[in-house]
């Protein structure tokens, strides 16, 4: 929850419950801030996030709008100094400070805050619980480890471990627009990314463009077990 505190004569943003928490320094604390419990660590947490989302809100509608930060600063009678802390999440602006932003940056007060209030999921997968999913024909079993909705974002993260215990043929090509990462955990590979190839041993990794085609070109030794990290455009399938 998002509410409004009076602090030295000036509103400013808390989170929490009743009451809130001070932010850390001298002049919010007295002489010396108590000792952090683990509910004030939270709050002063929430704190910490709510600046940041405020913050990289600013920045990114004052770029879109093309205004250099002198221009912002000018628009709402503060200084330069202090847009760059906003910006960068290390003060907590009064509701006065915001309300000018908003009203330079044409956009509604409530805005600022959607970083902060947009849901952040998390998904765990315990040992052995991923989801096994099957390649037709080409013998690779993919175990996937998370799955969380990206349509804010616009890219569909896939982690997969990949594990290959025979030999194929032919072997699987894949193709689509984005980014991947591999990492080795058992075996020997040779990787094939447009027409140049990579050997791969435990502990090695391999990041490229995923847009151009790529995958195993040689087993080496079987068994193999690599962690295979795949960010692409949501809609861009690979083939």
């Amino acid at each position: 929850m998002v509410k409004v505190r009076k602090t030295e004569g000036d509103a400013r943003l808390a989170i929490g419950g009743e009451g809130g928490y001070p932010t850390a320094g001298a002049s919010s604390w007295g002489s010396a801030p108590p000792s952090i419990s683990p509910r004030n660590g939270q709050a002063l947490q929430r704190e910490k996030l709510l600046r940041e989302a405020i913050g990289s809100e600013v920045r990114a509608r004052r770029r879109n709008f093309g205004m250099t930060a002198t221009r912002l600063a000018a628009a709402s009678a503060i200084s330069t100094g202090m847009l760059s802390k906003i910006e960068n999440g290390s003060i907590s602006p009064s509701l006065g400070t915001l309300r000018a932003l908003a009203s330079a940056l044409a956009t509604p007060l409530t805005s600022l805050f959607r970083n902060f209030n947009e849901r952040r999921d998390a998904m765990l997968v315990k040992a052995g619980r991923g989801v096994n999913v099957e390649r037709p024909g080409t013998g690779y079993q993919l175990n996937l480890l998370g799955c969380i909705d990206s349509s804010s974002c616009g890219v569909m993260i896939e982690p997969y471990l990949v594990t290959i215990t025979n030999e194929t043929e032919p072997r699987p090509i894949f193709k689509c627009k984005g980014k991947q990462f591999i990492y080795m955990l058992e075996g020997e590979i040779i990787y094939r990314h447009s027409d140049n190839l990579y050997r791969l041993l435990p502990g090695d990794s391999l990041f490229f463009d995923t847009d151009t085609p790529h995958g195993p070109d040689e087993l080496t030794v079987l068994p193999i077990r690599y962690l295979s990290i795949t960010a692409c455009e949501r809609g861009a399938e690979e083939r």
